[in-house]
């Protein structure tokens, strides 16, 4: 039990480090300082906070959803990773990079955490208009703006690591950003839509609790029908 406990603290030690001195940490990744130790905690951590969000998100509808949520959010960003991290990795060595696998994985892993740890921060601000609202177009609403505001310094913080571990790297720096640039924006693509694909995070009320809803429409289509119910426009 003692050894267990003192594993997590280790695992969100190394998040602490992370957040506390993220160039100092960086640099370590850059010289491949303990990167398999980095790589689990990071996992570990990102998988808790977005497990404990999407359980918030998903008690909306009942327990069943919560429980769905709180597995279906950190596969989420996780089955994105797995799907657009080979891409960068390929490219990146096709154009002069010599980071290995490992590197590039905890590159993508730093974002994903900063992301998960921003949710987990926003955890408060959900739970309270779901105890105090109905509403179910104005939480999606909510929850878009927050997965997109987290997305975005998530992405910001993945386009800063990757061009600080990179930039001593001076054979085809110039390729690897634009491919990187392209690539965060393929990321951001494939992360929308697969969340789309595993919907519901919430569940529709008095609806029948869903694992998975039939494939149809789009995230942004959907975005958009939120919006106009909101306005009055239908």
């Amino acid at each position: 039990m003692i050894e267990r406990k003192s594993s997590g603290i280790k695992y969100f030690a190394v998040l602490i480090d992370l957040l506390r001195d993220r160039n100092g940490f960086l640099e370590e990744v850059r010289q491949g300082t303990r990167l398999p130790n980095k790589i689990i905690s990071l996992l570990v951590c990102s998988s808790i906070f977005l497990a404990i969000y999407g359980g918030i998100i998903g008690a909306y509808h009942s327990w069943m959803q919560a429980l769905s949520s709180a597995i279906k959010l950190p596969a989420l960003y996780l089955i994105t990773l797995l799907i657009c991290l080979p891409t960068l990795y390929f490219a990146n060595i096709i154009f002069g990079s010599k980071r290995t696998f490992s590197q590039h994985l905890a590159l993508v892993l730093t974002a994903v955490s900063i992301t998960s740890v921003l949710l987990f921060s926003f955890a408060p601000i959900t739970l309270f208009f779901l105890i105090t609202t109905n509403n179910y177009q104005f939480l999606i609403l909510l929850n878009v703006f927050l997965f997109a505001i987290t997305g975005f310094i998530g992405i910001s913080s993945l386009y800063h690591a990757t061009s600080l571990v990179l930039e001593q790297e001076n054979e085809g720096s110039n390729t690897r950003q634009k491919i990187l640039q392209f690539w965060l924006l393929l990321y951001a693509f494939v992360g929308s839509q697969l969340g789309w694909t595993l919907r519901p995070f919430f569940g529709t009320p008095d609806s029948v609790f869903q694992l998975f809803r039939e494939r149809e429409g789009n995230f942004y289509l959907s975005v958009i029908q939120a919006i106009s119910y909101l306005l009055g426009f239908r």
